[in-house]
């Protein structure tokens, strides 16, 4: 196992003297790790069937309606009263604790849709009868992947941008500035709206459309450090060895700029999920039907008498949100050189 160099050590240190910070990042990293278990937890079909001695698991394979006693050969539905029936006369079912996935309808209300919290829905249903608490665990794992992943490819474009223009200075520099002052000008809501009358919005459409605007936040950062940097004594020495740009840049450089980089990245986060919601909130995210919390949040201003809506996505968000900006205050104390 590596051991730490003393530097290293002193960050970590820094970081889990946050106790909050800390104890944070603890908490949503088991929330997500939950969430990418999303259909173990909540989902319409049982993990385990047992029927006539064979063993049959739903969650990762199409059974046949054929094989419990059905007449067609489509996917059995479980929720069937018939297959449910034949399948515990012959066999077991073992359902995950929410029996409901992020589409699934419930046709069982005794009460008008939205519904309110119960023994079967735990945190009631939407205004289509489909279960809150489900929508929630799918809707904060699709949140924090598109933010990862969006948070993920805007550093990478930002720092080689900012690389670039730091590095070699001049006119590089110049109209690199010049393009962003112009590039950041640019309404991204309006071209949303308006690229979504042309193409329906999906997940990677809007991580496209999105990462051409959300690289620029790292690039100032970066710039300075490499324009700092690039004088100085080691650089120069480098240079006198007969190392090319590229091995200078990112061996020995970039290290230095990646400094600032992490410490901006959990704010970065936030702010993709963020807008993500947003844009879901104004019907310009993801397609209709997905697990979204900007959705539900719509849902429940469209239903001030169904005050669960409101309530499950503003505390989803609250949380995720709170804790991502603990982690951030952690990571920024880990980074400062002022705390020993």
């Amino acid at each position: 196992m590596a051991t730490l160099s003393p530097i290293q050590r002193r960050r970590l240190n820094n970081f889990t003297a946050n106790r909050r910070g800390f104890w944070s990042l603890w908490i949503f990293l088991v929330l997500f790790g939950l969430s990418l278990c999303a259909e173990l937890i909540a989902n319409d079909k049982p993990l385990v069937v047992s029927y006539h001695g064979d063993w049959y698991f739903p969650v990762i394979q199409q059974v046949p309606e054929e094989t419990f006693g059905g007449f067609l050969p489509t996917e059995a539905d479980y929720r069937d009263d018939f297959i449910a029936g034949e399948i515990e006369s012959n066999g077991w079912m073992l359902w995950p604790p929410i029996r409901f996935s992020y589409n699934t309808i419930n046709y069982d209300l005794t009460v008008p849709s939205p519904a309110p919290p119960s023994a079967e829905n735990w945190l009631g249903t939407d205004d289509q009868g489909r279960d809150v608490a489900a929508r929630v665990i799918y809707g904060f794992r699709i949140s924090v992947l598109f933010g990862l992943t969006l948070t993920i490819a805007s550093s990478i474009v930002g720092v080689a941008v900012g690389a670039l223009q730091g590095y070699y200075g001049g006119k590089i520099d110049l109209f690199g500035q010049r393009f962003i002052e112009i590039w950041s000008g640019l309404p991204m809501l309006y071209l949303l709206i308006i690229l979504s009358s042309i193409v329906q919005p999906n997940f990677w459409w809007l991580l496209g459309i999105m990462l051409l605007f959300s690289w620029m936040g790292l690039v100032d950062v970066v710039r300075a450090e490499f324009l700092r940097a690039r004088n100085f004594e080691y650089v120069k020495a480098a240079r006198a060895l007969g190392l090319d740009n590229r091995r200078i840049m990112f061996r020995h450089i970039l290290p230095n700029a990646m400094v600032a980089t992490l410490t901006f990245m959990p704010f970065i986060l936030t702010g993709a999920i963020t807008g993500l919601t947003s844009l879901d909130f104004l019907g310009f995210g993801l397609p209709s039907g997905s697990p979204s919390l900007g959705e539900l949040i719509a849902q429940g201003k469209a239903n001030l008498h169904a005050p669960w809506l409101g309530i499950s996505a503003f505390v989803s968000l609250a949380v995720m949100l709170t804790l991502l900006v603990f982690v951030g205050e952690a990571v920024r104390d880990a980074f400062d050189p002022r705390k020993n």
